[in-house]
């Protein structure tokens, strides 16, 4: 690993750590309703949308009816934005003229099943695009559908880890809290300053930020080329922020008009983790025992840390068969070394490595290069990131929430070793519990491996619905291990609610537009509605007082369990399914070496 690449993850994981206090504090105390300052410009809009809307603020919610508001929130936000995609050819802001008869030619229809697919990708804080946004979606989807959809899935995300927070709080009660004012305190007070302060700082480094149709320019060689523009500095930051992750054009954060400089490089990967990061304070503080939050944050940084680490390395010590060659790719003055495929100079192998684990940790699911294009090996951290079950820093929220579901694991697994009924916080852990973080899981690990699987032995017509031009295998751009590394990638960035993806599979198809689409349900509900379970459990229990003999949850040896927990889960849900992806293709690709 180079100095310089060592630096950068150092100045990187510093600067997160500086952030992550301050704002948790912030957001604590936000959720906690105590004043902050900018309560007195926002305090009076909020009170305008409480009566606006019928809201009594004062009012608490059960657990049933805070998840029953959470998925009446999302179904509306999915219908408005479905029959947005589908009738965009018809409203405002569409200089291009998508979804006419006269849109420009390469451009994508949003057929009902992309429509369907890409509704349920925003609402579900996926942010998974089968379509180039820059040749599909007008002005007006991309403001008021996916810009609006990044803002309403990151406030419920948070909404629900905060409700999750109160129950290991509050005892002998039925209340979590009202699920509309923790999503307008959502919106109003974390999420629309963040992402107002983040476009106002990558506008001005370069990113664009414009209402003007796609420009034509001729090129040096005398040809005709068309420019995609757009209100990008405003989307960018959410996406960023919201842990949605969509970018406004294909290539994502590798476009130059997304992500122009090394600086707003890192000013983005910070963005995408600052949330994340902070909540872990924000669980800290609400506790009242910030040493729990810092476990957690501890926990995930070591983990990133080790993602970081091993995918640098990968990519910086290149590609062996080029190596077998006799090409010579070590970093020197002339050259930066590694490998260079699918990877913006601007960036290179470091600033690449470090988004691409920092995008599939967080759930994010942005991309500054093409993770199709890395070595197999971080192909390896990358899955195991989205498998692990975003407990590394992960979504807005849902990556708190998905921690602490690891968290309940781990101290049952230590009560069982010590004959102790296992606490957390005071509250004892129990069969309901546990049988919620299994649902949770087993439906998740499922939904990845089957649906997978499925994509294999399934054969459908060709020419048919499901199978437009091709047969269904022929989605796929390279066969062998890769090949099985892209469908298996796919579908777990669906179920992580990410949304990167490898390259080489085209999935615009009915049956990965259907079937990922249905994922991302699994992966975002069957999450949710066991932690408000969980949530409606433990709020109705009492407190149970510290002795000498209650296990400590916080400090190294917790740490260092619940760590190995992670790693031991995600390995015997999904080694058998990576051993004959990125693993078979690393020991094929090095074999090929040697043997010639």
């Amino acid at each position: 690993m180079t100095w310089p690449s060592l630096a950068q993850f150092i100045v990187f994981l510093g600067l997160l750590l500086a952030i992550t206090k301050p704002l948790g504090a912030y957001m604590a105390n936000v959720f906690k309703g105590e004043r902050t300052f900018p309560s007195r410009l926002l305090a009076p809009i909020e009170g305008a949308i409480y009566r606006i809307c019928g809201i009594d603020p004062a009012v608490e919610q059960s657990w049933t009816a805070y998840a029953g508001a959470t998925l009446l929130f999302g179904l509306v936000n999915f219908a408005l934005f479905y029959a947005l995609l589908r009738l965009q050819g018809h409203l405002p802001l569409n200089p291009n003229r998508f979804g006419t008869a006269h849109a420009p030619a390469g451009s994508v229809p949003m057929t009902p099943d992309l429509a369907f697919n890409t509704a349920v990708s925003f609402m579900t804080n996926t942010s998974w695009q089968s379509y180039p946004g820059e040749l599909t979606l007008s002005y007006f989807a991309q403001m008021a559908g996916v810009a609006v959809q990044s803002f309403t899935s990151a406030a419920a995300g948070i909404a629900v880890a905060v409700a999750m927070i109160r129950a290991f709080v509050r005892e002998r009660t039925d209340g979590i809290g009202n699920f509309w004012v923790d999503v307008t305190r959502s919106t109003l007070y974390v999420l629309l300053p963040l992402s107002f302060a983040g476009a106002l700082i990558l506008g001005s480094q370069g990113v664009i930020q414009t209402f003007a149709a796609n420009r034509t320019v001729t090129t040096l060689e005398g040809g005709a080329q068309a420019i995609p523009m757009g209100p990008v500095a405003s989307q960018e930051s959410i996406k960023l922020v919201s842990s949605d992750g969509g970018g406004y054009f294909n290539a994502n954060s590798a476009h130059p008009f997304e992500n122009p400089t090394p600086l707003t490089n890192l000013i983005e990967m910070l963005l995408m983790l600052a949330v994340p990061a902070g909540m872990t304070y924000t669980f800290g503080r609400m506790v009242n025992d910030r040493r729990q939050g810092w476990t957690l944050f501890a926990v995930m940084a070591v983990l990133f840390a080790g993602g970081c680490l091993a995918v640098t390395l990968s990519e910086q010590s290149g590609n062996p068969i080029l190596r077998a060659a006799g090409i010579d790719a070590k970093p020197g003055r002339g050259q930066p070394g590694g490998n260079m495929e699918g990877k913006e100079t601007r960036f290179g192998v470091a600033g690449s490595a470090l988004f691409s684990v920092a995008a599939t940790a967080s759930s994010d699911g942005a991309v500054n290069s093409s993770h199709d294009s890395f070595m197999p090996l971080s192909g390896l951290v990358q899955m195991f990131n989205l498998t692990s079950g975003e407990v590394i820093f992960g979504g807005v929220g849902t990556g708190l929430v998905s921690m602490l579901f690891m968290v309940v694991v781990t101290v049952f697994i230590a009560g069982l070793l010590v004959g102790r009924s296992p606490e957390y916080l005071g509250k004892k852990i129990e069969a309901r519990e546990m049988k919620m973080v299994m649902l949770s899981y087993v439906a998740t690990g499922a939904a990845i491996l089957l649906f997978a699987g499925a994509t294999f032995a399934i054969t459908f017509p060709r020419a048919s619905y499901w199978n437009p031009s091709s047969g269904l295998t022929e989605h796929l751009t390279n066969r062998g291990a890769h090949g099985l590394s892209e469908v298996l990638y796919a579908n777990a960035s669906a179920v992580a609610t990410n949304g990167s993806a490898f390259a080489g599979l085209n999935a615009n198809s009915p049956w990965f537009n259907l079937t990922l689409g249905l994922e991302m349900l699994i992966g975002r509900f069957l999450v949710i509605i066991p932690a408000l379970a969980i949530a409606g459990s433990l709020v109705q229990k009492k407190r149970v007082a510290v002795t000498f003999g209650t296990m400590p949850t916080y400090g190294p040896l917790f740490a260092a369990l619940l760590l190995g927990s992670i790693v031991l889960v995600t390995a015997l849900t999904f080694f058998p399914a990576l051993s004959l992806g990125p693993i078979a293709e690393h020991f094929l690709m090095n074999l090929g070496t040697t043997v010639r």
